[in-house]
């Protein structure tokens, strides 16, 4: 008889990928958890009262709404913090991108098409500069966007004199306070095909990888034929031109271009930023996660707007979710350094 055992082959763990939906909830599960709940609050705040106002559809349009021109900027400042920078100049390139569109509409008479698309073009010439000061120098994006933050708000009250910009162009005010079947606002369907673009960009191209890869490591991604500098000059660009759009819907929306327009959009687009679970650092963030931080941030403001609470706690309120979203990612970190 043969004394040798039987030996079984270890199991071996399946490596079919796991499906994008699941995938995508396991990776925000926190940050879910925390929508559903702060959702959850509200809907028993309506039940207490009597009458049901949150989960209506137009509250949730209107949401969707204003969430639309903060998730524009913040799917570009997604990319500029994974790559370890800051762009504090959204809110006043939102602005001037405004002004100008409704100046050439109200003044110039420009044709509605060119007008949106010089406005966009502001955004665009705006992000150029900041991307080639940030690639070209070592002056820090902090700095840099903070010049560009004043230059632009500037530049907006010079070109209205101070003055709101009235804009009595049906066409122009459809394309930030128009439906499609009467149900869903147009901003809504440029925010999905801005997330989608971004989305592909970030997760399905070379530059995506890029991005990551400089924010991760800049000295490694040099040495590893990456040009650190375009990476850099096209996420800034990017989030100048998303400014741009944001401005452009916002005008819309308002009938009007108006110098103060944008102020504070900066604030919105980073805590979303860092809300989703983009670390400061660089190297790491999705997308995905931004969507849910924004959403977190709309329906915040949004909850406190229905519970009658003055509307200056919505500053302390976003300054104390910043701080525990950065705070939650400091002990991250310190967890995978041991």
């Amino acid at each position: 008889m043969s004394n040798t055992k039987e030996t079984t082959a270890p199991a071996v763990k399946s490596t079919r990928p796991q499906h994008p939906v699941f995938r995508f909830i396991r990776e925000n599960l926190g940050i879910l958890v925390g929508l559903l709940v702060l959702c959850l609050i509200l809907v028993i705040y309506d039940t207490i009262r009597g009458r049901m106002v949150f989960l209506t559809t137009n509250n949730i349009m209107n949401v969707l709404r204003q969430v639309a021109t903060n998730l524009y900027i913040a799917c570009g400042m997604t990319m500029i913090i994974i790559l370890g920078g800051i762009d504090l100049s959204v809110g006043s390139i939102v602005g001037l991108a405004g002004c100008v569109t409704g100046g050439l509409i109200a003044f110039v008479h420009w044709p509605m098409p060119a007008a949106v698309l010089m406005g966009i073009l502001v955004g665009v010439a705006s992000g150029a500069f900041n991307g080639l000061w940030v690639s070209k120098t070592t002056i820090p994006p902090f700095i840099v966007t903070l010049a560009m933050m004043n230059i632009a708000r500037g530049a907006g009250y010079v070109y209205t004199g101070g003055q709101p910009i009235r804009i009595m162009s049906d066409s122009f005010n459809f394309i930030g306070s128009g439906y499609v079947f009467d149900i869903l606002p147009m901003p809504v369907i440029y925010l999905v095909i801005i997330v989608m673009i971004s989305s592909f960009i970030m997760n399905r191209s070379k530059l995506g990888r890029h991005i990551y890869a400089v924010g991760g490591n800049p000295m490694a991604a040099r040495f590893s034929g990456i040009k650190n500098g375009r990476v850099q000059f096209f996420a800034y660009v990017f989030s100048g031109t998303m400014s741009g759009i944001s401005g452009v819907v916002l005008a819309s929306r308002m009938f009007s271009g108006q110098p103060t327009a944008g102020q504070s959009f900066e604030m919105d687009a980073i805590a979303a930023v860092v809300l989703g679970g983009t670390s400061m650092s660089g190297g790491v963030g999705k997308i995905g996660g931004t969507v849910i931080g924004a959403l977190i941030i709309g329906v915040l403001n949004n909850g406190l707007n229905l519970l009658n609470i003055n509307s200056f706690w919505q500053y302390i309120v976003k300054g104390v979710v910043i701080l525990i979203a950065v705070y939650v990612d400091f002990i991250k970190k310190g967890r995978k350094s041991k």
